[in-house]
């Protein structure tokens, strides 16, 4: 019989200490009072039981009963281990099997990776789950880039076909040759046997079951309730496992951040060695006219730059905002067919205000210094979203054109070339606020340069 333990490497009185005891060690021929040797070779120790051993098993003697124990704390599994605080041990017939637990492993490799590619100029490969129109693929690439760093996209998944042919089309310098494009609902791609990897992986999973308005709409109780994007953060951490990325970065709307989902994101990404910072990025804090509001969350993977840690709070703004909505509004002339009365959004906010609701009509002339929230359904003249007032006829308003969406967005202009508008504010009112992350990519890559590439020590890859 085979035992397989896993176990943390110990520390006693300053000494690296391993520590084993119980049954599982008498069952495989290690009793109190016999004698075993340690050999150390390649990467493992390993500790066997022999007539003429160095070192002696101990006991304990609990209710009667004696158990035998392993204890060892020599200068050679001290350096051996360096740096390493998650051991596995495996026992079969009085000889035990000691090495670095795997996790250890996938933390080495992709460390080693990712300041590799760093200090030789090569471009650092990047998965992109539920790409949409690559807004913000194009921000984070678009801000490393500012920083020196050239990445691409190695890895892209999204299901809707359209937004994937915008991206394709309007933002080239995402892809390369190497570029794997899958086309695909992310529940229905197996990535066992992968041979793919990745030094980032990004990932907007989807909101509709935590944002308010989805929650209401599919009345939910809980944002994993919702049939399809219940379950994305799943096969979201399939691909973590799979490609083994040094850092991750995920945005959503600021609800997840109380979501079982996120809970659940937080605790494996913990447990497989990287460290989570969480940040609520604001629109007009990063130089965009809608105050949208964003959860960012960055992993970094431990080993990466530990005595100078990556602040996600200290990412600045690159932009600022324009002073009034009107400085990227369009000249509409005043018979144009985009001027509707929509009667029926006015006859609605009465009602809505009758019953309590609270809810108003964005009417807005231009002077405002913002706008709301404009969301992916934005071509349906929801009655929450911003209208712009004719200033002909105050009884008319309009949606704003797709362009002026990006502007607001300040998205550049390049991303939804060739859309018709329902498909360009489709692909704008899904996406993130361009200028926020495009900040958090270029203080990255200036942090991967400063710190990374300059580090002369081994990675520390202790969880503590």
């Amino acid at each position: 019989m085979t035992t397989i333990i896993n176990t943390k490497l110990g520390i006693h009185r300053g000494k690296k200490r391993l520590w084993l005891e119980g049954t599982k060690l008498q069952r495989e021929g290690i009793t109190p009072g016999a004698k075993f040797n340690l050999v150390f070779r390649e990467s493992k120790m390993i500790i066997s039981v022999c007539d003429e051993g160095q070192f002696t098993v101990s006991r304990r003697e609990s209710n009667g009963k004696v158990s035998p124990i392993i204890d060892v704390m020599v200068s050679e599994m001290a350096a051996l281990f360096e740096g390493i605080d998650m051991l596995r041990v495996s026992i079969r017939k009085g000889t035990l099997i000691v090495s670095a637990h795997q996790y250890v492993g996938k933390i080495i490799e992709r460390v080693e990776t990712l300041k590799k590619k760093l200090s030789s100029g090569l471009a650092l490969s990047v998965c992109s789950l539920f790409h949409g129109g690559g807004v913000l693929d194009k921000a984070i690439h678009s801000g490393l880039a500012g920083a020196g760093v050239e990445s691409f996209v190695e890895v892209v998944v999204e299901i809707e076909k359209r937004y994937l042919e915008s991206s394709l089309r309007n933002n080239p310098e995402l892809w390369s040759d190497k570029t794997v494009v899958i086309e695909s609902p992310i529940e229905w791609i197996n990535v066992s046997g992968n041979t793919l990897s990745a030094d980032v992986l990004i990932a907007g999973i989807p909101c509709t079951g935590a944002s308010r308005a989805g929650k209401s709409k599919n009345k939910l109780a809980f944002a994993e309730l919702h049939e399809s994007a219940g379950a994305y953060f799943f096969y979201f951490l399939n691909f973590i496992v799979a490609l083994n990325p040094g850092i991750v970065i995920i945005e959503n709307v600021p609800e997840y951040a109380n979501t079982a989902s996120m809970a659940v994101i937080r605790s494996v990404l913990e447990t497989f060695g990287y460290t989570l910072q969480e940040r609520i990025l604001e629109g007009n804090e990063f130089g965009a006219l809608e105050k949208r509001k964003r959860l960012c969350v960055v992993a970094i993977t431990h080993g990466l730059g530990d005595a100078f840690a990556f602040d996600l709070n200290g990412v600045l703004p690159l932009r600022k905002k324009e002073n009034c909505l009107a400085n990227v509004l369009e000249p509409i002339a005043p018979d144009s067919n985009r001027w509707k009365s929509f009667d029926y959004l006015a006859d609605k906010e009465l009602r809505d205000k009758a019953a309590g609701k609270g809810f108003a009509r964005q009417l807005l002339t231009g002077a405002e210094s913002s706008c709301g929230v404009i969301g992916k359904s934005y071509a349906k003249c929801r009655s929450t979203e911003p209208f712009i007032v004719s200033p002909c006829d105050p009884t008319l308003s309009r949606l704003l054109t797709p362009s002026e969406h990006a502007k607001v967005k300040a998205i550049p202009l390049g991303v939804i070339d060739g859309l018709s508008d329902t498909i360009a504010h489709e692909v704008l009112g899904q996406s993130v606020i361009y200028p926020a992350f495009e900040a958090l990519g270029k203080a990255l890559g200036e942090w991967m340069r400063c710190n990374l590439v300059a580090e002369k020590h081994d990675p520390v890859l202790s969880a503590a």
